[in-house]
């Protein structure tokens, strides 16, 4: 009946990271894209930490690391030069990951497309365009036309546009996109055979001339320039004009430039993100400035919290309902990464010197007090993964919602790994363990056969796993970051869904409550419960 579950509409980073997440999960996926191959213009040049445990659970994390320059941070200079403050982030990493690291993105595609066509069920299809879609109750049929051939039809259970700031896909959904775009052009400049040798981009609030300079790997750096009233873009796309700009910094020859454009920023999102199959994601969806490296990385959050529920759907463990949380959870988060995007440009980019002057005072007197020293050093101005409302089951609100915490835990064979590694890429239940006893026995319900959840014992660094011990798999908090923050007053289950989020806490004796709200928010009801056990014959681990 159909040609694809779900067709991805654009090969960016956020449809190839879709792709993978469904071509984990074994869902047929056909990826189109209008362009001959993944870009070869290095657009995003930082990654930060929730996408790199992204990568981890499709796993292309170790592969995607001789790509990266890890670890990175941002100094925020002021008037005359002065530095008013570094970021890098906390350590240890609160999920796994440095806060931020550099990438060239046309490398990073290139490693996606490998990473999607690693599973039978994904195919790309470059040089070919989406003309149309039409959808009714059952399916989506789209129109393509490849290059060199006819137009063609493709069934899909879903589509998903994927395709960028112009969307085809948003334009046939006849979706607007609201918010503003800023004034101030900018000149975007990637050069090669760079001088730079250090690890943090560099901000420069110059009130004369905002720019910014972000050193990359093997001698890449990208620089952006605020052009002033008067300039004409033609103009300072010039090598004359470029090495002018750059004069401060390096020598610029015709044969260092990779790229150079004039961009005006946009802080855009829009009306809505689905409409019956037909879903957007990353800048389809939304659209930010890069003052704090965000765009990328929102695409890719995009991708995984709708990859794993249209993976859901696709192998019946849910109904088509739970695709209604994906706008519901993602769209605060985006917008929230777009106002503090445009929040950094005008604090740090301002044009102002009387502003500038107060900001640079303001940081000077505050700058030392320790507090805003660790809110400035350790990103925290960045805001955090959490989701207020959607897939969110049981009565504790403190923890539902959260991205669970990936410190590294000793294993039953003494290995030291990242959390992640022993909760696989699906569901999971964590329960803190107590002696030789399984914590798990009275935990039964036909939905956690369904999920089919790993179950993890966690001991406390004081306590070690006996090899008598029932066969769930154990770790050893040896950090106390799990116990501290799970569990503060006694034991509890802690579910956890594949995009690493916390759906929620419970005790046992709310368990069946917790089963059954879980059930309504995956639309489903006992017969096709046992309907899609026995047609994937799960069993309880």
């Amino acid at each position: 009946m159909y040609d694809a579950d779900v067709l991805v509409v654009g090969a960016g980073p956020t449809g190839l990271t879709l792709a993978n997440v469904l071509g984990q999960a074994g869902v047929s996926t056909l990826v189109v894209e209008r362009n001959a191959s993944t870009t070869d213009e290095p657009k995003a040049v930082s990654i930060d930490e929730e996408s790199l445990r992204l990568l981890q659970s499709i796993g292309l994390y170790e592969s995607m690391l001789t790509l990266l320059l890890p670890g990175t941070g941002t100094r925020y200079y002021g008037v005359g030069g002065a530095l008013l403050g570094a970021a890098r982030g906390p350590y240890p990493p609160r999920y796994g990951h440095p806060i931020k690291s550099e990438l060239d993105q046309p490398e990073f595609e290139h490693a996606l497309a490998d990473g999607a066509v690693r599973f039978g069920s994904v195919s790309l299809r470059f040089s070919t365009e989406l003309l149309d879609v039409s959808q009714d109750e059952d399916c989506v049929v789209a129109s393509v036309q490849p290059l060199h051939g006819d137009p063609e039809s493709v069934r899909a259970r879903y589509v998903v546009g994927c395709d960028g700031g112009r969307s085809s896909v948003r334009k046939l959904m006849r979706v607007r996109m609201c918010g503003s775009s800023l004034q101030e052009p900018w000149v975007v400049l990637d050069t090669r055979n760079d001088p730079h040798d250090v690890r943090y981009a560099m901000h420069h609030g110059d009130p004369h001339r905002p720019h910014v300079i972000i050193p990359g790997r093997d001698g890449r750096c990208r620089y952006e320039f605020l052009l002033l009233p008067g300039e004409r873009a033609d103009d300072m796309l010039s090598l004359e004009q470029l090495q002018r700009l750059t004069a401060p910094y390096r020598r610029l020859a015709a044969g260092d430039i990779v790229r150079a454009k004039v961009y005006t920023f946009h802080a855009l999102v829009a009306e809505h993100w689905r409409q019956g199959r037909v879903f957007v994601a990353g800048d389809a969806a939304h659209m930010m400035p890069p003052f704090a490296g965000q765009g990328l990385n929102t695409g890719l959050r995009d991708a995984h919290n709708l990859g794993w529920k249209l993976a859901s759907v696709a192998r019946g463990t849910a109904g088509p309902r739970l695709l209604e949380t994906y706008e519901a959870e993602r769209r605060a988060h985006a917008e929230a990464m777009i106002a503090m995007s445009v929040k950094l440009g005008n604090i740090v980019m301002t044009r102002s010197r009387a502003r500038a002057l107060a900001r640079d005072a303001f940081f000077r007197s505050l700058g030392q007090w320790g507090p805003i020293r660790r809110y400035i050093s350790e990103m925290r101005y960045k805001p955090p993964p959490r989701y207020r409302q959607g897939l969110l089951v049981g009565s504790d609100a403190s923890i539902a919602g959260t991205m669970l915490p990936q410190p590294q835990v000793v294993m039953l064979d003494g290995r030291v790994h990242l959390l992640d590694d022993a909760l696989g890429s699906g569901w999971a239940v964590l329960a803190l363990a107590d002696g030789t006893k399984d914590p798990f026995v009275g935990l039964e319900h036909s939905v956690w056969r369904l999920l089919d959840p790993s179950f993890i014992r966690v001991y406390s660094s004081e306590r070690w796993p006996a090899r008598t011990a029932p066969c769930r798999t154990p770790v050893v908090d040896d950090q106390a970051v799990l116990v501290s923050e799970l569990w503060p007053s006694g034991p509890r289950f802690v579910l956890v869904r594949p995009d690493r989020y916390i759906a929620g806490a419970f005790t046992l004796a709310e368990s069946h409550a917790v089963a059954e709200q879980l059930s309504a928010f995956l639309d489903l009801d006992q017969a096709h419960t046992e309907d899609v056990l026995d047609a994937l014959a799960v069993t309880i681990h």
